[in-house]
């Protein structure tokens, strides 16, 4: 059985990316960047962080 474990938008305006995450543990974030390369990074580094240290399901 598939389970979401978490949301991830990328949005764009006023010249600048937008990440919004939603996870149950993390809630809702957002990150900002004006290159998505910079906000992939702060979405990947957050979420990696969150499921490594969360226990196992």
């Amino acid at each position: 059985m598939e389970e979401l474990i978490c949301s991830v938008e990328f949005l764009r305006g006023g010249g600048e990316l937008v990440a919004r995450v939603s996870s149950e543990a993390g809630g809702v974030r957002e990150y900002r960047a004006g290159a998505a390369d910079d906000v992939i990074e702060q979405v990947i580094n957050d979420l990696q962080e969150e499921f490594e240290s969360a226990p196992a399901s």
